[in-house]
């Protein structure tokens, strides 16, 4: 792999008009399809194999025209102090905003709070249920507008009027502070390099590869069924990889030239070892992703793969656009240790032979190899305390910042009706097969009356062949309250019992017990997919590094790091530790695709730095150095590019945290705290103490396994001898001079 990687970044180099323009037609290309692209219609949701699906297919089917999945809005009124909803007037202000917001042409029902008895006990609060024909990512502008300008027509007659449901949801936004994680990785980038333009060429090639990765997304939006938080993450993974994989061609790139390469051989070198380490890291992380498939939730894959797909694409510019960059920038890009004229006066470093931070700390490690261990594990055991609180659920509109409507909606409902009332639950009874269908709607209905931490019941609404019939209950607990999900649960063991020797069904459905459902999916495919993921790549790493325990170490390793990570987490989002600082204004239960979600990047991204790190030391050990010396050597090389790799992650992932969307913003604290715990705890401190400790022993692998594997080269061994056994001229070169 090493010597085709070689002939690629020489080909690169040599041809980089070529080059440049392929890249250039295909962000061009991208762009256009984006650009003609039609507006993507809604998102779908849908989990195969949980009952909450099976129920909503039910509903389809059955009842033709409820439109099951349309978009709902709960637009809630609360009078003056001293006045009552019953009032007269306050009452004829209610009817009017019922009356006009029925009238729209993509309404399904307007419910008269008076006529459906919604109206709280003490009269201060009412609401009106909207329904609508097309759910709430399809539904144009001029109906979100009607109902907005219905609750400020309502607000000018002296009601509190808030909206709640889905119907007003909003794409959401990243914020400034995206821009300021881009912002710390160029500063990064310039104090690694010494120069402004070596520090650029990374992050051009990585905005050039996310735009073509959303581009494409974009572009394949409405097909494929991709909702907005696809391309987020495809941006968020895509800028953190393809900066630091080019960083890591760029810095191999000035160490060569450093060595008396001339520029077109280092080009190639740095592509054939660099980019050797460059290729696997990426497949790490492109197995992670896609393996998310196996959970088996559509968004879910589709986010996995359109990020992967974006990994691809920036390994593939890693490898030839920055050989063709470097060489447009020729001898601006200079050596490593000299600083360009701007920053240093293009003056070689002072005291080159001086050891540098990287070697220091690794000689410190190699030293005190049981000590570092000892204390990298407890401190990380100490911040995955935390985790064993772990509460999952989704994200509701009690978790959304109190100046939304949405929230206040919420709050006025729990204030008025109670906080059970912001997560109905909907039970279908399909007494298609049964006897006597009627008696069995109503034998469920008064099973379910009977449950504990149940408030409300509705009559049973059967459908027009009466063959189906609709239950609202209504829980006295909040929606993520474990209380609800042990009544969904018990529903659900009750109505199997009534239809028991009979063919009818009970089922639970809603966006309650549909998060539910999702949470158990996801923990029942927790275990397997780590399985999955954590095997390919301990096999893939067996490859790479030609070892047993290295391998396993870094599984290890990782382990300690995201379960430290999810414990941070819980602090801030459960607990509510640094909430404020974070801007988190209502903690809950955490996400519960993020245990799973973290498994899967955070596991890819850990392993690029075990192969960017390990290889250099790696490559030391088997051009003869000893174990410890050899684990020196690679942090003289690598610690400070994987450093500043990991910074700049860590500033791209950040940079999410001031998102408007709950799930994007604990996607991305939960990535950067990860990514510190990873790079600076485990692969900085407890995997040179590990090794130091094996010794020569860290390297062994079995004959009849070596032998079984192929050679990939990730040391680039093959670029020191030809095909036919000889030295490389470049190293003849140097015997002659020495």
């Amino acid at each position: 792999m090493a010597t085709f990687l070689y002939r690629l970044g020489r080909f690169s180099f040599r041809r980089r008009h070529f080059v440049a323009l392929i890249w250039v037609a295909l962000l061009t290309l991208a762009g256009v399809g984006a650009a003609s692209a039609p507006t993507p219609g809604s998102t779908s949701f849908s989990i195969p194999g949980t009952e909450a699906q099976k129920a909503f297919d039910l509903l389809e089917e059955r009842f033709p025209g409820m439109s099951a999945d349309g978009a709902t809005a709960r637009v809630v009124f609360k009078a003056p102090d001293g006045e009552k909803m019953t009032d007269a007037e306050n009452k004829a202000t209610v009817q009017k905003t019922v009356r006009e917001l029925a009238d729209g042409s993509e309404v399904a029902s307007a419910v008269d709070p008076y006529q459906a008895k919604s109206v709280s006990q003490d009269g201060r609060i009412a609401y009106a249920q909207i329904s609508y024909k097309v759910s709430g990512m399809e539904l144009e502008d001029a109906s979100k507008d009607a109902l907005e300008d219905a609750a400020e027509d309502a607000r000018g007659a002296g009601l509190t009027v808030e909206v709640g449901g889905d119907a007003l949801q909003a794409v959401p936004h990243t914020g400034s502070s995206e821009i300021i994680g881009i912002a710390v990785a160029a500063v990064v980038l310039v104090i690694t390099f010494g120069s402004l333009l070596a520090a650029g060429l990374p992050l051009l090639t990585a905005i050039i590869g996310v735009g073509i990765g959303v581009a494409t997304i974009s572009a394949l939006a409405s097909p494929l069924d991709l909702g907005s938080t696809t391309s987020t993450l495809a941006t968020m993974i895509g800028l953190a990889v393809g900066i630091d994989y080019a960083l890591f061609i760029v810095s191999r790139y000035r160490a060569e030239l450093a060595e008396g390469r001339d520029r077109e051989e280092a080009a190639g070198r740095a592509a054939g070892t660099a980019g050797s380490a460059v290729v696997f890291a990426g497949l790490t992380v492109v197995i992670a992703l896609v393996g998310l498939s196996v959970v088996n939730i559509p968004m879910l894959t589709k986010m996995g793969v359109a990020a992967a797909g974006t990994v691809v694409i920036a390994v593939l510019i890693a490898l030839t656009m920055i050989p063709a960059l470097l060489g447009y920038a020729g001898r601006k890009v200079r050596p490593a240790g000299e600083k360009s004229k701007l920053l240093g006066g293009g003056r070689a470093a002072k005291n080159p032979d001086r050891p540098n931070m990287g070697t220091r700390w690794a000689s410190f490690v190699v030293r005190r190899p049981v000590a570092v261990l000892l204390l990298g594990v407890v401190g990380l055991g100490a911040a995955a305390v935390p985790a064993s609180s772990l509460e999952l659920g989704l994200p509701d509109d009690g978790s959304q910042p109190t100046s939304t409507t949405q929230r206040r909606a919420y709050d006025l409902l729990s204030e008025g009706f109670g906080p059970g009332f912001n997560g109905p639950l909907m039970v279908v009874v399909d007494g298609k097969g049964a006897e006597d269908p009627q008696a069995l709607f109503g034998d469920v209905a008064d099973e379910v009356k009977g449950l504990d931490n149940v408030v409300t019941v509705t009559p049973p609404a059967p459908n027009k062949a009466g063959d189906t019939a609709t239950i609202t209950v209504i829980p006295d607990a909040k929606p993520s309250s474990a209380t609800t999900e042990d009544l969904v649960h018990a529903i659900r063991d009750t109505g199997a019992d009534v239809t028991a020797g009979t063919d009818g069904q009970v089922l639970v459905t809603g966006a309650t017990a549909m998060n539910i459902d999702v949470s158990e999916k996801l923990n029942d495919a927790l275990l397997p997919y780590l399985a999955l993921v954590v095997g390919l790549a301990f096999l893939l790493l067996i490859v790479v590094f030609r070892s047993i325990l290295v391998p396993l170490k870094a599984a290890l390793g990782f382990l300690l790091s995201v379960l430290a990570a999810l414990g941070a987490v819980v602090a801030v989002f459960q607990w509510g530790w640094l909430s404020g600082l974070m801007g988190v204004e209502e903690t809950g239960p955490v996400m519960s695709m993020m245990p799973i979600f973290m498994v899967g990047v955070v596991f890819g991204l850990a392993m690029d730095y075990e192969v960017f790190l390990v290889t250099r030391m790696r490559e030391a050990y088997v051009h003869g150095e000893k174990p410890s010396q050899a684990v020196v050597t690679g942090f003289r090389h690598g610690a400070r590019v994987v450093t500043a790799a990991a910074v700049i992650m860590m500033a791209v992932f950040a940079g999410f945290i001031g998102s408007s969307e709950s799930m994007v913003k604990m996607i991305g604290f939960g990535l950067a705290i990860a990514v510190f715990f990873d790079a600076f705890v485990v692969r900085m401190a407890i995997v040179p103490a590990v090794l130091a400790l094996l010794g020569g022993k860290a390297w062994w692998l079995p004959k009849w396994l070596d032998r079984a594997l192929p050679n990939v080269d990730v040391e680039g061994e093959g670029l020191r001898t030809g095909s036919d056994g000889r030295k490389d001229p470049d190293e003849d070169r140097e015997l002659v001079r020495a």
